[in-house]
């Protein structure tokens, strides 16, 4: 491939030479844009914490039209919806795409949601959304058959398709956002449970004793140890103790401290990296012994600190799963990063559209005479 996508710009299109196209002078955009006219694209939204991303996908996991803003957090649902809608059609519009050519949508939320798709049940870092019919609300107003999933289960399916977890059919994806949520594959399924709300690791107990309290209302959840919030928040627990720490300074980020502990090798930043892979290797080793998955993918923007927390999440593996299951298990870092959630979520659109075809009755056209 004679290109890559430019993932520093706030809105970016695909612009990459694609030289197995009949015009090797032609973008795989403008080839979706002007080739054959049966090229079939979805609209994929994974709805995060802090980001909203959306892009158009077509059936390889190709992505010809991104783009990533602030996800709306002071608004009601109607604001988010709102966001939602003007993402889609501005992603369809400002490169020319008809809609015709748009199959479905695929929204993807960062908490639980209805055994049937329909209703977002509980979001507790976007708590607008909690038990908001989301599915029809949206198909109304995209006039697209929309499927709703939770963004790890997205994730999940995502790197099964085309990102680490290929050729593996018992995976567990945890993704390390604003919050940490987890995605089960078992058998080559999407395990959703008895209500559709399995695969909440976030929101299982590693400290349930002493541990801060959870905005879900439990306490010690690996969720206040594992993610972004929890960088921030563990490192201002500790900044009084480190007066040296170049951390000091106002506007504190999980991702300053992740730049303080790689480039400048702070100490606090490398103790809070250190916590939070104990913890999260307590996480893993529960999941690995409960589940003896082939694999465990773990992705979300704080996966860029791999390096800093591997070996002691590794190192808390191996002390308290069952030596056989966590010699076997394979734990990697995403191979998707943030377009895990987007490949998935456009994969369930196109699966969805594939059981609706298969339930309609076939056209019959009577012979002309």
């Amino acid at each position: 491939m004679a290109g890559r996508l430019d993932l520093r710009n706030e809105f970016w299109f695909v612009t990459m030479a694609a030289p197995d196209f009949p015009n090797p002078n032609c973008t795989r955009l403008e080839f979706a844009m002007n080739g054959p006219a049966n090229r079939n694209l979805v609209f994929a939204a994974d709805l995060g914490g802090t980001h909203l991303r959306v892009a158009l996908i077509d059936e390889e996991g190709r992505i010809h039209a991104q783009r990533k803003e602030r996800t709306p957090r002071d608004t009601d649902a109607a604001g988010v919806v709102r966001a939602l809608v003007e993402a889609a059609r501005s992603c369809a519009s400002e490169k020319g795409v008809n809609s015709s050519l748009i199959g479905g949508a695929s929204i993807v939320v960062p908490g639980t949601v209805s055994k049937d798709n329909r209703t977002v049940l509980q979001v507790p870092n976007l708590p607008s959304l909690d038990n908001i019919a989301l599915k029809p609300i949206l198909e109304g107003q995209l006039g697209w058959p929309v499927v709703l999933e939770n963004d790890a289960n997205a994730a999940a399916i995502g790197e099964m398709w085309l990102g680490a977890a290929r050729g593996h059919r018992s995976v567990i994806c945890i993704t390390l956002g604003t919050g940490v949520g987890g995605g089960i594959i078992l058998d080559g399924e999407l395990w959703r449970g008895a209500d559709g709300s399995a695969g909440e690791i976030g929101h299982t107990s590693v400290d349930p004793f002493v541990g801060p309290r959870c905005k879900c209302g439990n306490r010690g959840c690996l969720e206040v140890f594992a993610s972004a919030t929890a960088i921030v928040r563990m490192t201002r627990e500790e900044l009084a103790n480190h007066p040296e720490s170049v951390l000091l300074s106002e506007g504190l980020t999980a991702k300053r401290v992740f730049n303080a502990g790689r480039d400048e090798g702070d100490q606090l930043a490398l103790d809070v990296f250190k916590r939070m892979g104990t913890y999260l290797g307590v996480g893993v080793a529960n999941l690995i012994n409960l589940l003896n998955p082939e694999i465990i993918v773990i992705g979300g923007g704080v996966v860029n600190g791999w390096k800093l927390f591997e070996r002691v999440m590794r190192q808390e593996v191996a002390s308290r799963a069952f030596p056989l299951t966590a010699e076997r298990v394979r734990i990697v870092p995403s191979e998707s990063g943030d377009n895990a959630g987007l490949l998935g979520a456009a994969r369930l659109a196109f699966d969805d559209r594939a059981r609706q075809d298969l339930q309609s009755p076939p056209k019959v056209t009577r012979k002309q005479t």
